[in-house]
């Protein structure tokens, strides 16, 4: 069941900038997500153990939104803003509603850059007011010699199998129409890419595997793919670690031990097991000519 809230404050402002999609800024038109992703790292906090029935949508805010985008860019604070951080903006609500449409156009209209990331294929509805955030944002200064356009987006997808990520993406469209996605949106001009995170470990990992996701990446045109490790959060029935570890018994018990081993009483997997796949994407992206990051 949808809620509809009232809001406060809607655009939140990062103490750094994300080293790996580049923004300063996020905001959320929704709370939860009907991409219902069991491994979604917002599990653990104070959603439920499904994020389509917890859904709420901030009916107020595009009036807080124009607010304090005019209060950043009054002082000049530009900087990328991330349409959709803990939620996707393109969740089956945003037809009805249509926030992420409305916070598209204050953001063109007080000029600031765009990311998006996304598994839904709505973003196409959009292709003019995407265009033109692409070619009017003002980029903050210390990136303007180094990205030529106000827009970044990407489509995740954690792995190619549709069986896995049906599992664990029930909401999303399946793996290959996200692939054909990146096409349609590289076709339009834009810069666009992939985002592998979650890569999951013993399943996605493996070097054939990721040979796999990078290839086809290359092959669907993505400027970049982004190559993360699974992050797994809390022990109570809603959390993320739980819920994963409950697909992984489905999917394949004798994983589960090496999963254990793996985290631990840790919501991340140890520094070598990443440095291990950091290397790995790496190499394969080399032999793919495809950029592991957004800049160079």
């Amino acid at each position: 069941m949808l809620v509809e809230k009232q809001i406060k404050s809607i655009l939140n402002k990062h103490k750094k900038r994300d080293s790996w999609f580049l923004d300063d800024y996020s905001v959320n038109p929704y709370e939860g997500c009907s991409c219902n992703c069991i491994y979604c790292y917002i599990r653990g906090s104070k959603y439920g153990e499904n994020m389509e029935d917890g859904l709420a949508v901030k009916i107020n805010a595009l009036d807080i939104l124009e607010k304090q985008l005019a209060s950043r860019a009054k002082k000049g604070q530009y900087g990328f803003v991330a349409v959709g951080s803990a939620t996707d903006a393109y969740i089956n609500h945003e037809d009805k509603y249509r926030l992420t449409e409305g916070m598209l156009r204050l953001l063109l209209k007080y000029r600031f850059p765009v990311f998006i990331s996304t598994k839904r294929t709505l973003i196409t509805r959009d292709l003019e007011l995407l265009h033109a955030i692409d070619t009017n944002a003002i980029l903050p200064a210390d990136l303007s010699d180094k990205l030529s356009r106000g827009l970044i987006l990407s489509v995740s997808i954690s792995s190619l199998d549709e069986k896995i990520a049906s599992m664990l993406e029930p909401g999303a469209v399946p793996p290959l129409r996200r692939l054909e996605l990146v096409s349609e949106l590289k076709q339009q001009g834009f810069l666009v890419g992939v985002n592998a995170i979650p890569v999951l470990p013993f399943i996605s990992d493996s070097e054939e595997e990721l040979e796999k996701i990078i290839s086809a990446a290359s092959d669907h045109r993505a400027d970049y793919i982004l190559i993360g490790g699974l992050t797994l959060f809390g022990n109570a029935k809603a959390d993320s670690k739980t819920l994963y570890y409950k697909f992984v018994e489905r999917y394949n018990a004798a994983l589960l031990p090496k999963y254990k081993e793996l985290y631990g009483n840790n919501f991340y997997a140890p520094y070598a097991y990443q440095d291990k796949l950091k290397q790995r994407a790496k190499k394969l992206c080399e032999e793919y000519g495809i950029k592991n990051s957004i800049l160079d």
